[in-house]
């Protein structure tokens, strides 16, 4: 698959669990990580987004595990995003390098909330059209 950002990251000792594997939700801080630095790629902050009163907030988060990373493992975060109405779909997945494993599939739903109601915000829409693709899933 082609993604239109990629992140690597390493596996910190502190994020396994007893059994030696990643506890499942810091999964969720390393898909949430890969977000907002693909945002600031392109020099969207949450912070000045929250100051003008947009607020992006995930909604819904379906994940998938597949294969188990490790303390030290380094492994590649993927992200694309699209739009299907008000929400911002961020399909994400996880590979252990180097042998490129699938570690985790999710879909990411976020929706802006724009000074304290749902909305949308033009900056965004500018900012990522370009990315969108129509096909989610």
């Amino acid at each position: 698959m082609q993604y239109i950002f990629q992140l690597p990251m390493e596996v910190r000792d502190y994020e396994c669990d007893v059994e030696g594997i990643v506890n499942n939700a810091n999964y969720l801080h390393y898909l949430e990580h890969t977000r907002h630095q693909f945002m600031l790629r392109d020099g969207v902050s949450f912070i000045k987004l929250h100051e003008r009163g947009v607020d992006v907030v995930v909604a819904r988060i379906n994940i998938s595990y597949k294969t188990p990373l490790r303390s030290d493992d380094k492994f590649l975060s993927c992200l694309n995003v699209s739009k299907e109405g008000p929400k911002y779909i961020f399909q994400q997945d996880i590979y252990r390098l180097p042998d490129h494993r699938i570690c985790v599939r999710a879909k990411v739903e976020a929706v802006c909330i724009v000074n304290g109601r749902l909305g949308d915000d033009e900056e965004l829409i500018d900012t990522f059209s370009k990315y969108f693709r129509s096909d989610a899933q």
